[in-house]
């Protein structure tokens, strides 16, 4: 049967990361959470302690990076060079930096390029914010998920302070609000809903909820004539 690339957009805080892994898990298709790939790339530059305006040193920086994803009982382990960074780069300091970097264009080209080889073949399930509109267009399913700011920052907010992250809430929603405007307005591959993407409003949805409405979306997909 015909292996399906299945691209997953929205703000951050959604619920993309967890349902991209539940249904990569259910098919046996790789995940690949592009947002962590940015993540990194925001970290390495908030390291070494390069300007965003230092193209040069950036583009070098951008070069030497290894960005490798592992599947484990748990879930997805980000690396950085060899090194494990899946909380690191979920720290408030990098989020707050990320949809900088993330708007530089030596920063997409290079993303995007790396994530078109890793998706190429299908059987991939991509989260991001222009994984339908700009990676892969051509995607044979796409969702875009949306949720309030206030329910995304509760959901933030829980999960930092469960991992010892001592944060406000309320200065938390602020974060996430900051981030969509940065998303949204950003020139280069803004957060824009694919004119053929599903919505999916997960306001006062459980995961096991949402994620069985994708799911029959996709085995709608690879039920129908043509795609075995």
């Amino acid at each position: 049967m015909k292996k399906l690339i299945v691209a997953i957009d929205g703000p951050s805080g959604v619920g993309k990361s967890t349902l991209s892994k539940k249904l990569a898990t259910e098919l046996d298709y790789v995940n690949i959470d592009t947002g962590a790939m940015y993540r990194c790339v925001a970290l390495a530059v908030k390291r070494a302690g390069i300007r965003l305006d230092d193209r040069p040193a950036l583009r070098q920086l951008i070069d030497d990076l290894k960005i490798k994803f592992n599947q484990t009982d748990s879930g997805n382990t980000v690396f950085l060079n060899n090194e494990n960074v899946s909380e690191a780069i979920r720290r408030p300091e990098v989020s707050q930096l990320t949809p900088l970097v993330a708007a530089l264009p030596d920063v997409r080209q290079s993303m995007v390029a790396r994530q078109r080889e890793m998706g190429v073949e299908g059987g991939v399930v991509l989260e991001g914010r222009d994984i339908g509109t700009v990676v892969f267009p051509q995607a044979e399913v796409k969702f875009f998920m949306v949720a309030s700011a206030d329910e995304r920052g509760r959901r933030r907010y829980e999960e930092l302070i469960a991992k010892g992250v001592h944060v406000d809430l309320e200065q938390t929603i602020r974060d996430i609000e900051i981030r969509d405007m940065a998303d949204s307005e950003r020139e280069l591959s803004p957060l824009v809903r694919a004119a053929d993407a599903v919505e999916i409003d997960t306001n006062g949805r459980g995961i096991d909820e949402v994620f069985a409405m994708m799911l029959a979306t996709i085995q709608t997909r690879l039920n129908r004539p043509g795609s075995s």
